[in-house]
């Protein structure tokens, strides 16, 4: 993945100012054109860039404050960071990020974490319930009102690129069901949410492999948590099959949503996702929280971003 200076100067030669600005800039080859803006996020929902959309887990981590940067010059309100992409995270280091996001007018909207509560080992689960207790803490020491959490996996196809070509799911260890896996889940939420509700950070649930590959699932974990600080994060593109519909599901249940887009080709598939479609879903469904884009593809991050924002700006706005 390119470097700092290399994405920030690939960007910057698109255009000068906000893809949310008012009016449209002029253009010149290889210029985007951004939509004229009114303000107005269907339902009053706003603009996010998750940290992860320049940086896949290869390389070097591409540094938090230059996504920052990038979404201030951008003009994107939010910025979603990947726990993983962070390289220190003492506390003066998390009150260091808080206050230059806020030099810069950009809201940190999310803490995207990695646990795992399905595995039959106590221990294991409650290391997991240990580290997801941790994120909340960071989260709030951050100014971050919420954190990504996962349901896990069972850890029985040891290929990522096999798992998604399976759709996500797996067969459970030998010995133990799915309602297990379930109830371990379920138990481990419920011991987070108190922190949670100290902290005044909601955990949001994504659609993301495993026990949540499915609408089903993740309510499944959501309602019986029956808690506001266990909600649901979407992601527009964890649903290869039937995505509107399961999109519909989990819509009345959202406080997040992640919208990827696959510039270049997917890293490990692409979906040609009918942006108008899901925003009229999340519209209906009362939806005003962020969007905050995933850009999962493989072209240059740089324009790539900017190019998936304006496609985001012009199906959300109002």
């Amino acid at each position: 993945m390119p470097s700092r200076r290399s994405f920030l100067k690939n960007a910057g030669a698109l255009s000068a100012g906000s893809v949310l600005g008012a009016g449209a800039a002029p253009t010149s080859a290889g210029a985007l054109e951004r939509p004229a803006a009114d303000n107005g996020w269907a339902g009053g929902s706003k603009l996010g860039i998750s940290t992860y959309s320049y940086w896949h887990f290869d390389g070097e981590p591409v540094p938090i404050k230059d996504v920052i940067d990038e979404a201030s010059t951008i003009g994107v309100g939010g910025v979603d960071v990947l726990h993983r992409q962070m390289t220190r995270e003492d506390p003066e280091s998390a009150r260091e990020l808080r206050r230059y996001a806020f030099s810069k007018g950009v809201d940190l909207i999310c803490l995207s974490i990695h646990q795992d509560f399905v595995t039959p080992d106590e221990r294991q689960r409650e290391y997991h319930v240990n580290h997801t207790k941790y994120a909340l803490d960071l989260a709030d020491q951050m100014g971050i009102p919420c954190i990504r959490v996962n349901s896990g996996r069972w850890g029985t196809i040891d290929s990522f690129d096999e798992l998604m070509a399976e759709g996500g799911n797996e067969p459970p260890l030998e010995g133990y069901s799915r309602d297990d896996a379930f109830q371990w889940c379920i138990d481990a939420f419920k011991k987070c949410v108190p922190v949670a509700r100290e902290k005044g950070v909601v955990m949001a649930l994504e659609n993301h492999w495993g026990l949540t590959s499915s609408a089903e699932g993740v309510l499944r974990i959501v309602e019986a948590v029956d808690s506001p600080w266990l909600q649901v994060l979407a992601d527009t593109g964890n649903f290869p099959d039937q995505t509107y519909a399961q999109l519909e599901r989990l819509a009345p249940h959202t406080i997040l949503v992640s919208a990827k887009t696959y510039y270049g080709g997917g890293e490990w598939y692409s979906l040609d996702l009918d942006y108008e479609r899901i925003a009229q879903i999340f519209r209906d469904a009362g939806f005003e929280g962020y969007v905050t884009l995933e850009f999962e593809g493989t072209a240059d991050p740089g324009p790539a971003v900017r190019k998936s924002l304006t496609r985001l700006s012009e199906a959300f706005r109002a």
